[in-house]
């Protein structure tokens, strides 16, 4: 057996959480991915993996084992990244997690784009807005829009996301532009049910001071997109992120209402885990992403532009 292949698929079971979920990411069949391990559990004289039928659960020495085998690999990874750097050249595969409705609109063309600089990269991307354990499911790299609370990955701000409440020009006709956010208890609002609070709108005062108010909903939806194209039709009120409802505002499907106050504003971030080397592909794709997204993102401006000729 190659003890190479043999510490791929161990790093592979542990990260995977299953044979068959390692055997997948190898390209191979769980029965090969089973037999490395039992080789190389009979080679080393000790159970690496507790083995059960639904879970699987590293040993102690199986814990100090994976964390010396992924070091190994990713080192040998490092070394040939840098041999490629030197020429020129990113090769191998970017596993890449992003959320479903930015990564639609907003990451094809700088991946095409970087993809262009470095034709022998491939991408693997994960379209999604669950959270993704990074280690567990093999991803390089992930796009995050939120207040980041696992404090184990390493991130890198690309930009802040503000967000603009909006509503089509017939709803405000029928029904009247709000003037105050308090106002917002009398018109129909539709609501992100992804959100903790979805019913709690917050805003901040020119002193910082937070403030909420409590909307009537009607209408939740989990997809920003759909909240977009219901207001779009004429449902009622939304927030949202601007760069989901830019493209209806520019449009003329979507008008930005109470814009003088300070809505919510999230960071995004690439982040990675620390279990990692930064190979240089990753590093160099990060990179990119900073360099793409520095100083105020299109979709900001098109709001802005817009908000201005209305006052």
């Amino acid at each position: 057996m190659d003890k190479f292949e043999d510490l791929q698929a161990f790093v592979a079971v542990v990260e995977a959480g299953s044979f068959t979920a390692a055997a997948d990411r190898l390209g191979t069949a769980k029965s090969a991915v089973s037999r490395r391990i039992s080789a190389l559990e009979e080679r080393l004289g000790v159970q690496l993996l507790r083995r059960t039928t639904r879970v699987l659960n590293l040993t102690g020495t199986g814990q100090n084992f994976y964390e010396h085998s992924a070091r190994i690999l990713a080192d040998l990874d490092e070394a040939e990244a840098a041999v490629q750097q030197e020429h020129g050249e990113l090769r191998g595969t970017l596993r890449v997690a992003l959320p479903l409705s930015f990564g639609v609109r907003h990451m094809c063309k700088p991946i095409a784009a970087f993809g262009k600089l470095h034709p022998n990269l491939k991408f693997d991307l994960d379209l999604n807005d669950r959270h993704i354990d990074l280690v567990e499911e093999g991803m390089d790299v992930a796009i995050r829009i939120a207040h980041l609370k696992d404090s184990s990955l390493i991130a890198r701000k690309l930009f802040d996301a503000k967000t603009v409440l909006a509503a089509s020009p017939h709803y405000l006709k029928a029904h009247g532009t709000p003037e105050t956010p308090d106002e917002l208890h009398d018109h129909d609002c539709l609501v992100y049910s992804n959100l903790a609070e979805p019913d709690r709108w917050t805003w901040e005062d020119a002193k910082g001071k937070k403030h909420v108010v409590e909307v009537k909903p009607a209408l939740r939806a989990s997809s920003g997109d759909f909240l977009t194209n219901a207001a779009a039709h004429g449902l009622g009120i939304v927030i949202q992120p601007t760069f989901l409802a830019s493209e209806a505002i520019r449009r003329g499907n979507l008008v930005p209402i109470l814009t003088g106050y300070n809505w919510p504003r999230t960071p995004a971030y690439a982040v990675y885990p620390p279990t990692r080397h930064l190979s240089y592909r990753v590093r160099a794709f990060i990179d990119y992403l900073v360099e793409r997204f520095s100083g105020t993102p299109q979709w900001d401006r098109d709001c802005e532009e817009l908000s201005a000729r209305q006052t």
